[in-house]
């Protein structure tokens, strides 16, 4: 089989917008999703689509539309720049979203040279400190227009070569009450919050969960954690299933990072610590978090 082809309906929209001749490259195709990057003299985008050909337990169709209003909903609230979102629409085979192509590299491969003990290095710390400064940024803005992004793990956080972390995927984000949307039940399990393991465990599996600001505190502490240290922040075997997963990361005992980290960094230490608070209401906010780490 030849390489799956991009929608020719949001290649015909977008094309204006990198230019021609364009290249088309496929990066991903898995769990009911299709990615690739379109890029042209005038610049890069990312496109996805639905996989009309794979079965999956979400409909993704579904799903991409929900990111796209989500986007409109954000931008306009001033959490979100209006660059990020390019275009979307329907195509014969479900829906598909272009957004701007962010320059980065994947947060696990990123932190590669930090998760070992020669990381320890003057110009390692500020780097580690300024990703997670940027990071909590972006969420502050989303939690001050009433919105959490509910889905803050290390895929869908990419390192600029300057530091910085650029946050996609916004399609599990909730928003303030009122706005529609598709019942959210939790994301990667590895950096769901204690109180959204709870919640998920205690429902119906097509109920409602509202995923709040604290919880995406919990999932940027857990994903430092995870990426520094090597190991995700509660210890269970990757075959175990999810229910029992959810059970134990509810309970809220994390592994010490003292016993894991590569090499001390007390200030980064705290800040990961302060994330990963059992209660959510003892959390730092995403701002406070912010103004901690630009703190000298």
């Amino acid at each position: 089989m030849g390489e799956a082809l991009p929608p020719h309906e949001a290649v015909g929209l977008i094309e204006d917008h990198v230019g021609e001749p364009f290249t088309t490259r496929l990066l991903s195709n898995r769990r009911g999703s299709r990615a690739w990057k379109i890029s042209g003299p005038r610049g890069a985008v990312a496109l996805k689509a639905n996989n009309p050909d794979e079965e999956t337990s979400r409909d993704k169709a579904a799903e991409m539309a929900q990111e796209d209003d989500h986007l409109l909903r954000l931008t306009d609230a001033g959490a979100l720049d209006p660059s990020y979102r390019v275009d979307a629409g329907p195509w014969e085979g479900g829906r598909w979203l272009a957004v701007r192509w962010s320059d980065g590299a994947p947060m696990w491969r990123a932190f590669a040279l930090a998760r070992k003990p020669e990381g320890d290095r003057p110009s390692v710390r500020p780097w580690l400190l300024g990703i997670a400064r940027t990071w909590v940024g972006h969420l502050a803005r989303m939690h001050a227009a009433g919105w959490a992004h509910a889905d803050v793990q290390p895929t869908n956080t990419l390192i600029t070569a300057t530091g910085r972390a650029e946050v996609i995927d916004y399609a599990l984000a909730c928003g303030p009450a009122g706005v529609p949307r598709l019942p959210y039940r939790g994301a990667l399990t590895h950096t769901t919050a204690p109180e959204i393991a709870g919640a998920v465990l205690a429902t119906a599996p097509d109920a409602h969960v509202q995923a709040e600001p604290p919880a995406d505190v919990w999932g940027l502490g857990a994903s430092l954690f995870w990426c520094w240290t090597g190991h995700r922040p509660v210890a269970y075997q990757d075959g175990t299933p999810r229910e029992d997963k959810l059970r134990m990361i509810a309970k809220a005992a994390t592994l010490p990072l003292d016993d894991v980290r590569p090499w001390p960094f007390p200030r980064f230490e705290e800040a990961i610590r302060a994330c990963l608070t059992p209660s959510p209401g003892n959390r730092p906010s995403a701002a406070e978090l912010a103004a901690f780490l630009r703190e000298t």
